[in-house]
C-alpha cells in the first residue's frame, strides 16, 4: 500500500521572502500556548521544517509558516515560524504573510476597509491593522513584541575577516547589529554572495559563548542573525531611510529588509535618541525591497529598557497547492514527519 499524504499550502511573498503557509493536513499539536505547540513541533516533528525548506520540496531561502489554534483569548489564530535557523519566535515578514493568506482565503472574514486582528505567534501577541481593497490586502502594519538592546560594543575576532564589533539587540531572536560602511559594505545587490560569506563566518565565530537566554522565553538558541546597516539618510521630505541586509545563518541573505531586523535598528536608534516616538525609518534592502517601521514608545521587557514599535509592508499570494508526500521516498525523512500529518 502506498504511503502518501497531502498538505494544502498558500505561499506569499512580502518584500521578496517567500512565506509557505501550511494550512491544512496536520494534527493538532501538543500543548495550549502557540510557544508550547511550537517547541513541541522543534523538539518532536522538525520533520515537517526540513522537508518544506529543502530539495525538492523547497528552498531554505524560504519560510514555512504553520496555522495553529491560538492560546490566547484574543487572537483569532496561532502561527508557528520556521526558518533555515530552526524556530524563531516572531518574523515580520511571516506575519504580513500570514496576515494576508488568513484573509484573503477567508480562513478570517474581510470586512473591507480598515481591519483590526489579533494574531499569536510563540512570541505572543501580534496585533496587525490590515488595509484591504476590492477583496486584497493592500498593505498591513504589525506590531510585534518590543526590542531591546542586550548588550552594546562586542567585538570579536572572525578568521579571514579580523577584528568586527557589533551590538546584540533582541528583537523576535537575537540580531548582531553590524555597520556596513565599518567592512566596506554599500549592501547592494552585488554584493550578497559577500555578504554572506562574511555572516556565516562571523556567526561561527561569534556563537560560542554569546547569550542565549531570554528574559521571559527563556533559552531561544544560538545566535541566528545578523543585520547589516547602512548609513541613515535623512531626505528633502523630512523622511528617514537606510540600506540594509539581514543574514539568516545558515548561507541566506533576505530579499526584504526584514521586520524584526528594521525592529532592531529602531531599538538601537531611539535608544540613542536618534528617533523619537512617531518617527519612522524605511528600511531597503539590497534587491530594493522597503519595509517601514515607526516607534512607538518606549517601554522594558525584564530589567532591560525596551521599544514598542511597528512595521508597514505588503504581502502578496503566490499560489494555492496541495503538497502530495510520499513517505517512502528515500528523499522524504519520515522518521519525525509522519506522525504529524493527518491520515
Amino acid at each position: 500500500m502506498r504511503r502518501e499524504r497531502s498538505i494544502e499550502l498558500i505561499d506569499a511573498q512580502s518584500g521578496g521572502d517567500v512565506s509557505r503557509v501550511v494550512t491544512a493536513g496536520i494534527r493538532q499539536l501538543p500543548g495550549v500556548s502557540v510557544l508550547e505547540q511550537a517547541r513541541w513541533l522543534q523538539h518532536e516533528g522538525d520533520g515537517l521544517r526540513r522537508l518544506l525548506l529543502s530539495e525538492p520540496y523547497g528552498d531554505p531561502a524560504m519560510s514555512v509558516d504553520l496555522i495553529v489554534p491560538p492560546g490566547h483569548p484574543e487572537a483569532q489564530a496561532g502561527y508557528i515560524i520556521m526558518e533555515a535557523m530552526g524556530y524563531p519566535m516572531y518574523s515580520g515578514s511571516n506575519t504580513l504573510c500570514v496576515a494576508t493568506v488568513l484573509l484573503e482565503s477567508g480562513m478570517i472574514a474581510m470586512t473591507g476597509g480598515e481591519q483590526q486582528i489579533v494574531l499569536e505567534s510563540p512570541a505572543g501577541l501580534a496585533r496587525v491593522t490590515a488595509h484591504t481593497v476590492d477583496g486584497r490586502v493592500d498593505s498591513v502594519t504589525t506590531q510585534g513584541e518590543p526590542a531591546f538592546v542586550a548588550e552594546r560594543g562586542i567585538r570579536i575576532e572572525v578568521p579571514g575577516i579580523g577584528d568586527v564589533g557589533f551590538d546584540l539587540v533582541w528583537s523576535g531572536a537575537y540580531y548582531a547589529m553590524i555597520r556596513a560602511d565599518d567592512h566596506g559594505f554599500a549592501l547592494t545587490a552585488d554584493e550578497q554572495i559577500a555578504l554572506t560569506a562574511f555572516g556565516d563566518a562571523f556567526v561561527r565565530a561569534a556563537r560560542p559563548g554569546l547569550r542565549q537566554e531570554h528574559p521571559s522565553l527563556g533559552d531561544v538558541g544560538p545566535l541566528p542573525f545578523v543585520h547589516f546597516m547602512g548609513p541613515v539618510r535623512t531626505l528633502e521630505d523630512g523622511s528617514v531611510e537606510s540600506r540594509s541586509a539581514t543574514y539568516v545563518h545558515p548561507g541566506v541573505i533576505c530579499r526584504s529588509p526584514t521586520g524584526t531586523g528594521t525592529s532592531a535598528r529602531l531599538a538601537l536608534l531611539a535608544g540613542e535618541g536618534e528617533l523619537s516616538p512617531e518617527d519612522a525609518l524605511e528600511t531597503i534592502s539590497p534587491r530594493g525591497n522597503r519595509f517601514v517601521g515607526t516607534v512607538l514608545g518606549p517601554t522594558a521587557v525584564g530589567d532591560y529598557p525596551a521599544w514598542s514599535s511597528t512595521i508597514t509592508g505588503s504581502a502578496r499570494l503566490m499560489a494555492r497547492s496541495t503538497l502530495t508526500i510520499d513517505l517512502d521516498d528515500p528523499l522524504v525523512d519520515g522518521s519525525d514527519l509522519e506522525h504529524l500529518l493527518a491520515p
